[in-house]
């Protein structure tokens, strides 16, 4: 059963990929949506199995690698963190598919996209089950691939290369730090199974444990897009909205927190690396909040909030909140891919317009897309008994609970970031709905609820982002829970939960809320009642300048575009001209070759038919030979200096009798 959790995606994939015209359409879709709910049925009974009865599962199909040195075999461990994490990847993954359907019914690749899906799903399974850092490589760089084929699946559109193509080689600069961290884990520990190296931590080098935790960091800040590897999610908008959901909610950008979580033992030891990735989350979740509050494409602004929440997710582990940082990864799988599948349904019916500027008044003629979006919206917002709520606010209180400076900036921006959040999700909500409509007449007359392919799974969604934190809340991050067994691990130094949970004032427990219930209400007020405020606002010197600053991203293309890669393309211009063409072709087979036809001529050159000439070069050959035969005796230190004057006289005497 627990191998076909994973093959169960995989064979929906290859049945619609290789097998698609076959099937046709409809039979694609509807291969892919069960194999799918298969699986999620399975991971529903691995779930009472694992985690409920806490008995874990490892299984081990063959050995990869058996050398001298290393050892490394295709191996597999369902434990209480892996089933979790794939809870929330395969129900959001199905519901998903079944949006799909709705989404894409007429487009010619509709098979391509299907196969395409169901391979992310599967690679993200490897990635999350692995047990060894290589089987978790595998799937690192399977859902590194798929993610490229999935942005760029409107392979004609300029903008969608160009986002492909970013995003893969802003995960190359992670990949590369991960793969240096996997040879650092194999240098120190002379393994990369992970019970062998996690058991070994507590006994090494904490300088060395600092850098390895360090590069891991490096490669999970690529996949969950932390400041400064952040860049291409926003592009990565290009794709169809399934894909953004599928990409934002349970894939690829989890695949970055999954990593810090497993590797928990290896942070534990590394006060140092707890502190950057702290104060990396905390700047994260507030720089991806400020661009959001002037972002006009409605992907894009759903885009930002997903880097601000996963801000907050780094921000955990950097607390040593694993179990908290797990859970609010869950959490925001359901509420993320909510409001993404809700904001396809509006671009859908809406002409496909996503500038927000363009919309409003939408509440008439989507009701329910609404309900369900502004749902989202409020779980987003950590409201009080909403899913967020149970997980986002505690991480605010446990930097609070911490009483360290990294601890207090992690608090202060996480409380203001809140605020942001809560401002910019309502200007979104006014824009789209609220407003008087600003959009094309034709496009409201055409505007119409979404069939029963996509009412199902967002109706499904909304109820995971209503009561799911409520349900499990006590389960994943309750005081004495031993839910998580030994998936997690806690230095018992950082355990403050118990700090956050009764040594607290009130008012900082409320502030969160109180900052969110201040952004709500400011936005409502601005965009449906005095919006001549922000206006004003916007055409201060100050406001011109922060506006500019949000707008262009803190200007990170721009130093990226004018002073790296510029630079970047010169200096492989420079190798190419001066060492490719110069250095290694002289020295290389173009110089090789012209200097062996060069010395060849040379020596033809000597066979000038003068016999005088012949008997001087027997005569140079003779003493060549006599000189390498008495150069062990003549350059011997161990041979007496008279002995040696006896020789070379005996060698002068020859010669001139020879004359």
């Amino acid at each position: 059963m627990y191998l076909l959790i994973l093959l169960s995606p995989l064979l929906g994939s290859i049945s619609a990929g290789f097998l698609g015209r076959k099937l046709g359409v409809t039979g694609s879709q509807i291969i892919s949506c069960v194999c799918l709910g298969f699986s999620s049925l399975f991971i529903t009974i691995a779930f009472y199995e694992v985690c409920l009865c806490g008995s874990p599962v490892y299984i081990k199909l063959g050995t990869w690698i058996d050398s001298e040195l290393l050892y490394i075999a295709w191996e597999f461990i369902f434990d209480q963190l892996t089933i979790s994490l794939a809870l929330a990847v395969l129900y959001c993954s199905t519901l998903i598919h079944i949006y799909s359907i709705y989404y894409l019914p007429s487009d010619p690749h509709n098979q391509r996209f299907f196969s395409y899906l169901s391979a992310f799903t599967f690679g993200m399974l490897v990635l999350i089950t692995g047990a060894n850092f290589f089987v978790t490589f595998v799937g690192w760089e399977m859902i590194g691939v798929v993610s490229y084929l999935l942005i760029n699946f409107y392979f004609t559109r300029i903008q969608a290369n160009k986002a492909a193509i970013l995003a893969f080689t802003v995960n190359r600069q992670g990949d590369m730090l991960l793969s240096i961290g996997f040879m650092a884990i194999f240098a120190l520990f002379g393994s990369l199974n992970y019970s062998s190296v996690f058991s070994l931590v507590p006994y090494m080098n904490e300088t060395a444990i600092s850098i390895i935790a360090l590069l891991l960091f490096g490669g999970a800040s690529a996949k969950s897009a932390q400041i400064p590897l952040h860049s291409w999610l926003p592009g990565s908008m290009e794709a169809p909205t399934p894909v953004s959901a599928l990409l934002h909610a349970a894939t690829l950008v989890t695949a970055g927190i999954y990593l810090l979580l497993r590797c928990s033992p290896i942070l534990e030891y590394s006060p140092t690396a707890l502190l950057v990735i702290t104060i990396v989350g905390a700047s994260t979740a507030f720089f991806a909040a400020t661009c959001g509050l002037v972002a006009n494409d409605l992907k894009r602004i759903i885009a930002m909030s997903t880097i601000s929440q996963l801000g907050y997710m780094v921000m955990a582990v950097g607390l040593s909140q694993y179990n908290v940082a797990l859970f609010h990864t869950v959490n925001h799988s359901f509420f993320k891919a909510l409001l993404f599948l809700a904001g396809g349904a509006v671009i859908h019916s809406f002409s496909d317009q996503q500038d927000v500027r363009k919309m409003g008044g939408l509440i008439k003629f989507l009701p329910l897309t609404y309900s369900v979006m502004l749902v989202g919206t409020l779980s987003l917002l950590a409201t009080p008994f909403l899913t967020g709520f149970y997980s986002k606010d505690l991480i605010i209180e446990l930097a609070y609970g911490n009483y360290s400076f990294s601890q207090m900036y992690a608090f202060i921006l996480g409380s203001i970031t809140a605020g942001l959040t809560a401002f910019y999700s309502f200007r979104l909500i006014s824009l789209v709905f609220l407003i008087n409509p600003n959009g094309n007449k034709q496009s409201y007359l055409n505007s119409h609820e979404s069939n029963s392919a996509a009412i199902i799974p967002l109706i499904v969604l909304s109820l995971f982002s209503i009561f799911f934190g409520y349900l499990f809340s006590d389960m994943f991050v309750g005081i004495g829970s031993d839910f998580f067994g030994n998936s997690l691990f806690i230095h018992p130094n950082n355990i403050t939960l118990v700090e956050a949970e009764y040594s607290l004032s009130i008012w900082i427990k409320l502030l969160p809320s109180i900052l969110s219930l201040i952004g709500a209400t400011s936005a409502l007020i601005f965009y449906l009642k005095t919006p001549e405020i922000l206006v004003n606002l916007t055409e201060t010197s100050l406001g011109k300048k922060l506006y500019n600053l949000f707008n262009n991203k803190y200007y990170f293309d721009i130093i990226y575009n004018n002073y790296i890669i510029s630079n970047g393309f010169k200096l492989g211009y420079s190798v190419s001209k001066q060492i490719d063409r110069g250095v290694i072709e002289l020295v290389g087979p173009y110089g090789l070759s012209n200097s062996i036809v060069k010395f060849a001529k040379d020596i033809s050159k000597l066979d000038s038919g003068v016999i005088t000439t012949y008997a001087l070069y027997i005569t140079i050959g003779f003493l060549f030979f006599l000189f390498v035969l008495f150069s062990t005796l003549i350059f011997d230190e161990t041979i007496n200096e008279f002995t040696r004057i006896i020789i070379i006289l005996m060698f002068s005497l020859f010669i001139n009798l020879r004359k």
